[in-house]
C-alpha cells in the first residue's frame, strides 16, 4: 500500500507544533543559562566575602574549570545516552537537576562546597543541549537546520544576556550572592513546569509526520531512524570520519575563548575599569547579546551555502576575532573603557556565530535523527575539554602577568583555530 501524502491541514498542524516545540526549547535552554551565568555575576561578591579563606581569582578560576571539566565529561555521557533515552527525557532531567545543584551552591560557605556544587551543576546541565538537538532532529527538516539551530542557539546567548542583566540588577539593588542563586533556581524551576506540560519528543507524539533528515549524514539512509541499534552502531561512523574530528578541534578552540569571556568579563571590568560589580555584570550582557545577532547571521548564511560549506562561513570571522582580541589587549593597557567595550562587542560578533554552528546545524548534518545527540555531545566534549583552561589558566595568567597577556594568549588560540578552519575548507568544502 502506498504511503498517504500529507494534506494541507497536516502541514499546518505540523508547523503549529514546530512553533510550540521551538518556543519550549528556546525558553527552557534560556533558563539553563540563568543557572550558569550566576557564578560569573556573583564572582566579585564571592571574592570579597571569602578572600580571607583563600577564595581569590585563581580559586574561582578553579571552581569554573572544575565545572567545565564535568560539563565536558557529561557531554560525552549524556550525548550518547540521549540517542537511546530520547531528547525530552534528557532535557528535563538536566533542567531539574540544575535547579537542585544551584540551590546547593547558594547554601554553601566554603571552597569545597562551591567546587562540588558547581561541578554537579555543570554535569547535569550537559544533558540539556544534546536533548535539545535530539528533539530538533525529529521536528525540523534538514533544509532548515542552520536557521532553526541559529534561533534555538539564541537560548544560550540571550539567556546568558538576560540572566546577567537581571541578576546584575538584583545585585545592584542590594541582593546578596546567595539570593542570586535562589532567584536563578526559582526561575529555572518555573520554566521547567511549563516545558513538562508542552514539550514533545517527536511529531509522531501528536499525530504528525517527521520531516526529512540530511541524506549526507554519516549513517546514510539509516540516519532517519530515531534510535541506534547498539553503541557500536552509534559510534563507529564518527570514529571513521576525519572531517568530524577536525570539527571537534575547531570546537576546542572556540569554546575555550567563549568560556573565558563568560567567566571573566564582569571581573575584568571591575579590575581594569573600576566598575561596580552590578554595573559590570550588566555590561557583560553585551557579549551574549551581540553574539545572538552573529548567530542568526551565521545560521541563515549557512543554510544558503549548504552542509559541506558551513565551516567556510567561519574563516573570515575568526580572522576578525583575532584582531578584536588584540584590540582588547591594547584597550586594557590604556584602560580605555570605550575601547574595551567595542573590542568585546567585536569578539562576540566574530566568535559566537561560527561557534553556534558546530554543535547545532553541523551536528544535525553529521548525525541525522539517529546520532544527533552524540554528534552534539562529542563536538561539545572536545570544546569543553579545551575550555577547562578558560578558568584556572586564564585566572593564573591574570594573577601573574595581567589582563593584556590573557587576551593575547586567547588571540593566539583564535589564530590556531583559524588555521584548522582553513584546513577543513580546503579538504572537505564542496563547490
Amino acid at each position: 500500500m502506498l504511503p498517504v501524502a500529507p494534506t494541507v491541514d497536516d502541514d499546518v498542524r505540523l508547523r503549529r507544533w514546530q512553533a510550540v516545540t521551538g518556543a519550549a526549547l528556546l525558553l527552557g535552554y534560556m533558563g539553563y543559562y540563568v543557572c550558569r551565568s550566576n557564578l560569573s555575576v556573583a564572582t566579585p561578591a564571592l571574592i570579597s566575602e571569602f578572600s580571607s579563606r583563600g577564595v581569590d581569582r585563581q580559586a574561582i578560576g578553579a571552581v569554573s574549570s572544575t565545572g567545565v571539566f564535568f560539563y565536558a565529561l557529561g557531554k560525552l555521557i549524556t550525548g550518547i545516552s540521549g540517542d537511546f533515552a530520547g531528547g525530552r527525557t534528557m532535557f528535563l532531567a538536566g533542567l531539574f537537576g540544575s535547579v537542585a545543584a544551584t540551590v546547593m551552591f547558594g547554601a554553601g560557605s566554603g571552597l569545597a562546597v562551591f567546587v562540588a556544587a558547581w561541578g554537579l551543576n555543570r554535569f547535569v546541565q550537559s544533558a540539556g543541549w544534546g536533548g535539545l538537538v535530539k528533539i530538533a532532529s525529529h521536528w525540523f527538516s534538514a533544509k532548515q537546520y542552520g536557521t532553526v539551530m541559529a534561533v534555538l542557539s539564541l537560548s544560550y546567548l540571550f539567556g546568558d544576556a538576560v540572566g546577567r542583566y537581571v541578576l546584575g540588577a538584583f545585585l545592584s539593588n542590594g541582593a546578596t550572592w546567595r539570593t542570586l542563586f535562589l532567584i536563578a533556581a526559582a526561575i529555572l524551576a518555573m520554566i521547567g513546569v511549563i516545558d513538562v506540560a508542552v514539550l514533545r519528543s517527536s511529531p509522531r507524539d501528536v499525530g504528525c509526520r517527521e520531516p526529512d533528515v540530511n541524506a549526507a549524514n554519516v549513517y546514510g539512509p539509516a540516519g532517519a531512524e530515531g534510535t541506534p541499534a547498539s553503541l557500536r552502531d552509534l559510534l563507529t561512523p564518527y570514529i571513521m570520519a576525519t572531517s568530524f574530528w577536525l570539527v571537534c578541534g575547531i570546537s576546542c578552540g572556540l569554546t575555550l575563548i567563549r568560556e573565558a569571556f563568560n567567566a571573566w568579563i564582569p571581573t575584568y571590568l571591575v579590575d581594569v575599569h573600576g566598575l561596580s560589580p552590578g554595573r559590570a555584570a550588566q555590561y557583560s550582557s553585551l557579549f551574549p547579546f551581540i553574539g545572538g545577532l552573529s548567530t542568526l547571521a551565521a545560521g541563515f548564511a549557512s543554510d544558503r551555502v549548504g552542509r559541506g560549506n558551513r565551516i567556510a562561513v567561519a574563516a573570515p570571522c575568526l580572522l576578525l576575532c583575532v584582531v578584536s582580541l588584540l584590540a582588547l589587549a591594547v584597550a586594557s593597557t590604556s584602560r580605555s573603557l570605550n575601547g574595551s567595550l567595542w573590542a568585546i562587542i567585536g569578539v562576540a560578533f566574530w566568535l559566537l556565530g561560527p561557534y553556534s554552528l558546530l554543535a547545532g546545524a553541523v551536528a544535525l548534518d553529521f548525525g541525522g535523527r539517529r546520532g544527533s545527540a552524540t554528534a552534539a555531545g562529542l563536538i561539545d566534549t572536545a570544546g569543553y575539554l579545551g575550555a577547562v583552561l578558560s578558568g584556572f589558566a586564564v585566572g593564573r595568567i591574570v594573577e601573574t602577568s595581567g589582563w593584556p597577556s590573557a587576551f593575547r594568549a586567547l588571540a593566539a588560540i583564535a589564530a590556531a583555530t583559524l588555521v584548522a578552519a582553513i584546513v577543513y575548507g580546503k579538504r572537505y568544502v564542496r563547490s
